[in-house]
C-alpha cells in the first residue's frame, strides 16, 4: 500500500531507516560538503541503529517469553481439572472441555421423568433429551441419572411426565465447567400438589476464563515492558552510553570498510542525489493500514489455531458476533484501502491500465489457486478425489473480491486531486462524489443480494429463509439451512464441494452441507472491500488534512452504526437482517465496517500522525500477510505450532499452544521483515 504519510511521522520513518530513502538522501547531500565529517556521522548512526536493533531484538525475546510465562503461571490450573474429572468419572460420566456433571435426583413416587435440555443461545430451538430418570421406588430413596450438560451459555432445564408428556418444571441455570451439580425434583408437602425443582453445587466448578486473564496480563506487562525499553532508546544519554559500550576498534574497522566498498560508496553517491531527480508522485507507505492488516492477520491465526477452545474465540453458530468473527471482513476492508492506494501510486509512476489489468488478474488467479490447494490438504488421506475438493475458502474469496473491486477501480481511476485543489472547490465529499460510478455499480450489487436472498424460491423453504435450519424456528425447515445462499451453492457447486461442517452444527444440529465463504456472500465481501477503498481515498485526498480525515472516518462510522441499528433492532435475532457471518448479511458488512473505521481513526493519528505507536509487533505480519496466512494453514500440524497436550480437556493448555504458535509467526514474520523478505502475488 502507499499514501501520504505527515511530515512528522515521516522524519520517524527517515530515522528508522538509518538514512535511506528520502531522510538519508537529504542527510548525504547536506553532508557531501564536508566528507570528512561522514564517519562520524556513521559512527553515530551505527550505534543508534544498533541501540533500535537491539531494542527490537529485546522486543521479540520478550513476546517470545510471554507466552512461556503465561505456561509457568497457568500451570497450577491442572490439578484441579483432573481432580474434578476424577470425582466425575465415578457416576460413570466423562467429562469433557466445557461440561459439568448434573446428577438428577427423583424423589416423585412411581413417577418417571424426561430432562429436555437446550442452549439461550439455541434461537427457537426444539429441546433435546438430557436424561431419563425413573420414579423413587420408595419414599425417601430417590433414583438418580447423570448427565453432561454444557456450560458455555446458560442452560435451559425442562421436566416432563415420560409418558403424560406434562411439564413438570422448568428453569434456567448457569452450570461452571467441570462443576458437579444435583437437581433436586421432589414433591412439597404442604396440602397442595405440587413439586419443586432446585439445584445445589456438590463441588464447585474451576474457573475456566483464568488462563484468559492470566495471558492478558502477561501480555499488558509485556506492553509496558516495551514501552518503557523505547522510552529508554529515546534518551540521549541511553543512546549515548550504549554507544560507548561497543568496541571502538571493531566500529572503526565496520565503518571503514562499508565506505571502502564501491558499492557502498555507489549507494552514498545515489542517496546524495538531489530531491528533484526522484519520483515525487508516489506516496509514501502508510503504517496505520499495514498495523491494522496485521491485527487481523494475528487474530485470525490465533482463532484459527483454536483460540484456546473458547467458545467466544470461535466462530458463532448462526447469528451473533464473536471475536473470530471481526478479522476476516477487517482484512477484506484493508485489502479494498491496499487496492486503491498501491493503483493510485502504480499509475502514478506512468504503468498503463492494460498492463495493470493483467497484474490484477494474474494476483487474482494466484490467490483463488493457493485458497483451493489449502482449503484441500490430504496429507495423510491418500489421494484427494475431484469429486470432494472444495471449491469456495477464504483465499478464493479474497481473489474474487480483489479482481472486482480492482477492476472497478481501474475503469473507473481518476486522478488525485491536489489539496488546493480541493480547498479551492470546498467540496467536503470530493472523495465520495468523485466515485459515483463505482458507488452506483455497488449499490446495484447489493440490490442483486437483497433479491436474491427474499425472493429466490427454495424448494421445501419459505422464502426470504434466514435461519439456520437444524432444531432452529421448532424444526420447521431441518433442511434450509442459510435459505438461497445455501440453496446457490448447492445447485451451482454440488453439495460434495462445500463446507461440510458448519458452525451451525454446533447448536442447531443442521445436517446439510454449508459454505460462509459461497457464492452469495461475496456479493457483500466485494461491498466490505469497497468501504475500503473509501477509507483509502479519504486518507490520499485528504493527505495534509488530519482533521478532515478523521472527522470523515467519525462521520462514517456513526453512519454505518446507525445502518445497522436499523437493520438488526439493536438484537441479535429479532431484526430485520440479522449480524450474521455464516451469511455475510449487509447488517454484518455495515456492523464490521463501522468497527473498522473506528479502529482506523484511532490507528492513524497514533501510528502515522503523532508517531506514538509504531505498529509493533502487528506491523510485521501485516507486511507479509499472504505468507503468514499460507504459513499458518500448511504447517499447522507441525511443531511448534502444535505439539501432544498433557491433558486434551484443558483451556489452559489449549490457550498456551495456540498463544505460543501465534508468537512464533509474529516472530517469523519480524525477522523476514528485518531481512527484507516479502512474499507478494
Amino acid at each position: 500500500m502507499t499514501g501520504a504519510r505527515p511530515c512528522a511521522a515521516k522524519k520517524r520513518r527517515a530515522r528508522e531507516r538509518g538514512g535511506g530513502g528520502e531522510g538519508g538522501g537529504g542527510a548525504a547531500a547536506e553532508a557531501a560538503p564536508g566528507r570528512e565529517r561522514r564517519p562520524v556521522a556513521a559512527a553515530a548512526a551505527g550505534g543508534m541503529s544498533w541501540a533500535r536493533a537491539a531494542g527490537s531484538a529485546l522486543a521479540a525475546l520478550l513476546l517470545l517469553a510471554a507466552s512461556v510465562l503465561s505456561a509457568a503461571l497457568l500451570a497450577p490450573g491442572a490439578s484441579l481439572e483432573r481432580s474434578t474429572r476424577d470425582l466425575d468419572s465415578k457416576r460413570h460420566v466423562e467429562l469433557k472441555m466445557d461440561q459439568a456433571l448434573l446428577l438428577i435426583h427423583n424423589e416423585l413416587f412411581g413417577t418417571n421423568l424426561t430432562v429436555y435440555w437446550n442452549s439461550e443461545r439455541c434461537y427457537q430451538c426444539l429441546l433435546q433429551v438430557l436424561a431419563n430418570v425413573s420414579g423413587s421406588a420408595k419414599p425417601g430413596a430417590p433414583s438418580i441419572a447423570a448427565a453432561a450438560v454444557s456450560t458455555q451459555h446458560r442452560s435451559i432445564l425442562q421436566l416432563n411426565h415420560t409418558w403424560e408428556e406434562k411439564e413438570v418444571c422448568r428453569l434456567e441455570y448457569t452450570f461452571g465447567e467441570f462443576g458437579n451439580y444435583s437437581l433436586l425434583v421432589k414433591p412439597v408437602h404442604n396440602g397442595v400438589n405440587e413439586i419443586a425443582c432446585e439445584i445445589i453445587v456438590n463441588k464447585n466448578p474451576v474457573d475456566s476464563n483464568l488462563p484468559v486473564c492470566i495471558a492478558f496480563l502477561v501480555g499488558l506487562a509485556v506492553i509496558i515492558a516495551v514501552c518503557f525499553l523505547k522510552f529508554l532508546l529515546s534518551l540521549d544519554d541511553f543512546n549515548n552510553w550504549i554507544s560507548k559500550t561497543i568496541n571502538s576498534r571493531e566500529t572503526d574497522r565496520l565503518i571503514n570498510s562499508e565506505l571502502g566498498s564501491p558499492s557502498r560508496a555507489g549507494q552514498l553517491g545515489e542517496d546524495a542525489q538531489p530531491e528533484a531527480w526522484r519520483p515525487s508522485v508516489v506516496p509514501l507507505r502508510l503504517r496505520c493500514v499495514d498495523t491494522f492488516r496485521g491485527i487481523a492477520l494475528i487474530v485470525m491465526v490465533f482463532v484459527n489455531y483454536g483460540g484456546g477452545k473458547y467458545w467466544y474465540f470461535k466462530h458463532a453458530s448462526w447469528n451473533g458476533l464473536t471475536v473470530a468473527d471481526l478479522v476476516f471482513p477487517w482484512f477484506v476492508f484493508i485489502m479494498g484501502s491496499s487496492i486503491f492506494l498501491s493503483m493510485t501510486s502504480i499509475l502514478q509512476r506512468g504503468c498503463s491500465k492494460c498492463r495493470l489489468l493483467g497484474k490484477v488478474a494474474w494476483r487474482s488467479f494466484l490467490l483463488i489457486s493457493i485458497g483451493i490447494i489449502i482449503v484441500n490438504p490430504n496429507y495423510c488421506l491418500g489421494p484427494l478425489s475431484w469429486d470432494k475438493v472444495r471449491i469456495p475458502g477464504v483465499l478464493q474469496r479474497l481473489g474474487v473480491t480483489y479482481f472486482v473491486v480492482a477492476v472497478l477501480e481501474l475503469l473507473c481511476a481518476k486522478p488525485v486531486p491536489e489539496s488546493g485543489a480541493l480547498e479551492r472547490r470546498c467540496s467536503s465529499l470530493q472523495d465520495v462524489t468523485s466515485s459515483w460510478p463505482q458507488w452506483l455499480f455497488i449499490l446495484m450489487l447489493e440490490g442483486v443480494w437483497l433479491a436474491l436472498t427474499f425472493f429466490l424460491p427454495v424448494p421445501g423453504c419459505p422464502t426470504g429463509y434466514l435461519g439456520p435450519g437444524g432444531i432452529g424456528d421448532r424444526g420447521q425447515y431441518p433442511n434450509c439451512t442459510g435459505g438461497a445462499a445455501g440453496y446457490i451453492d448447492r445447485v451451482l457447486l454440488g453439495d460434495d464441494h462445500i463446507y461440510q461442517h458448519p458452525s451451525s452444527t454446533v447448536l442447531y444440529h443442521t445436517t446439510v452441507a454449508y459454505d460462509p465463504e459461497g457464492i452469495l456472500g461475496t456479493i457483500n465481501s466485494i461491498v466490505m472491500a469497497f468501504l475500503g477503498v473509501q477509507a483509502g481515498k479519504i486518507l490520499l485526498y485528504y493527505k495534509d488534512q488530519t482533521k478532515g480525515i478523521l472527522i470523515r472516518f467519525t462521520a462514517w462510522c456513526c453512519f454505518l452504526g446507525l445502518i445497522s441499528a436499523a437493520l438488526t433492532k439493536i438484537s441479535e435475532n429479532e431484526g430485520f437482517i440479522p449480524i450474521n457471518k455464516n451469511l455475510w448479511s449487509i447488517s454484518y458488512v455495515t456492523t464490521l465496517g463501522s468497527f473498522a473505521f473506528f479502529i482506523l481513526l484511532i490507528l492513524y493519528p497514533i501510528v502515522d500522525v503523532k508517531g506514538l505507536w509504531t505498529g509493533t509487533p502487528f506491523f510485521y505480519p501485516g507486511m507479509n500477510s499472504i505468507l503468514v496466512y499460507v504459513g499458518h494453514e500448511v504447517l499447522e500440524n507441525y511443531f511448534p505450532f502444535q505439539w501432544r497436550l498433557q491433558d486434551n480437556q484443558s483451556h489452559r493448555e489449549h490457550l498456551v499452544q495456540n498463544l505460543v504458535a501465534t508468537t512464533v509467526w509474529v516472530l517469523v514474520a519480524y525477522v523476514l521483515y528485518r531481512k527484507k523478505v516479502f512474499w507478494k502475488i
